[in-house]
C-alpha cells in the first residue's frame, strides 16, 4: 500500500458519508414539504373526503400535533374568534349565541390518537367510545381561554357535538373537569340522528336554535361539517385537525 492510499480512502469515505447525509437531509426536507402541503390542502378542504393520514406523513402529523405548530395555530384561530366576538353588540336578552363543537375543539383526543397511529389507522368506534367513557380528554387551552372570554362578554354558549346521547354523562363530566362550565345546552345525536351526515345533523340543530330566537354570531369547530350547511353563524372559525375528516 502506498502512502497515498490511506489518504485516498479517507477522502472517499468523507465524500460518500457526505453524499449519504445530504441525501437523507434532502429526503427529509422533501418529506416535510409534501406533508406540509398535504396538511394545508386538508385544512382548506381542497382534498375533500379522506379517511386516513398518509403513511409517509404520520411522523409529520405527530410532530405537528405534539409540538408548537398545533398549539400556535389553535391560538391564532381563537384570537381571530375573540377579535370578532368583541365587535358584537350584546343585546342582553340572552339570545346572542356562540356554538362550539366538542372533539378537537373544546377537548383534545390526542392521547387516544397517540396510541392509534395519529390518524393513520382505520377508525375504531368501539375503542373510541371506551376512551370517551373515561372522561379524560384534556382541554384545548386556546379554546378554554376563548370560552371563558365569550362568557364574560355575555354570549350564550351551546355545545353541538357528533357524540351520541348515551355519552352525555361522560362528556359533561369531562368538560366540567377540564374547566368548562355554565353552558346553555349540550346537544348530542339522538337515536333519530344516527346515520345523518354531520353537516345536515348540525345544520338542523342550529336551525332549531334560530327558531328559538337565538342569534348565532360565532361557530367554532375543527371540521368543515361543523360549519357548513344552513342556519350558519355570522362568522365561522375553523380549528386545525389533520387527524381525521368527518363529512
Amino acid at each position: 500500500m502506498t502512502k497515498s492510499q490511506p489518504l485516498l480512502s479517507l477522502l472517499l469515505f468523507i465524500f460518500i458519508s457526505g453524499t449519504i447525509s445530504q441525501s437523507i437531509i434532502q429526503l427529509s426536507r422533501d418529506h416535510d414539504v409534501y406533508c406540509n402541503g398535504w396538511r394545508f390542502s386538508v385544512e382548506t378542504n381542497d382534498v375533500g373526503y379522506w379517511d386516513h393520514v398518509p403513511s409517509r406523513c404520520v411522523s409529520y402529523v405527530q410532530d405537528y400535533m405534539t409540538g408548537d405548530g398545533y398549539r400556535s395555530d389553535s391560538e391564532v384561530a381563537a384570537s381571530y374568534a375573540l377579535g370578532f366576538a368583541k365587535t358584537v353588540e350584546i343585546a342582553g336578552d340572552g339570545k346572542d349565541a356562540w356554538v362550539f363543537d366538542v372533539d378537537e375543539t373544546l377537548l383534545s383526543n390526542l392521547p387516544y390518537y397517540a396510541v392509534h397511529g395519529f390518524g393513520s389507522e382505520p377508525f375504531d368506534e368501539l375503542s373510541f367510545d371506551e376512551w370517551v367513557d373515561l372522561a379524560e380528554a384534556p382541554a384545548l387551552q386556546a379554546s378554554l381561554n376563548l370560552y371563558k372570554e365569550l362568557k364574560q362578554l355575555g354570549f350564550t354558549v351551546f355545545m353541538l357535538t357528533g357524540r351520541s346521547e348515551h355519552q352525555r354523562n361522560a362528556t359533561a363530566k369531562n368538560l366540567q373537569l377540564e374547566g368548562y362550565s355554565d353552558w346553555e345546552r349540550l346537544i348530542l345525536r339522538e337515536s333519530s340522528d344516527q346515520g345523518k351526515p354531520a353537516t345536515f345533523y348540525k345544520s338542523q340543530r342550529r336551525l332549531e336554535l334560530v327558531n328559538e330566537g337565538y342569534r348565532i354570531h360565532g361557530n367554532s369547530g375543527d371540521q368543515w361539517s361543523d360549519l357548513f350547511g344552513f342556519a350558519v353563524s355570522e362568522r365561522s372559525f375553523k380549528l386545525p385537525n389533520p387527524l381525521y375528516y368527518i363529512p
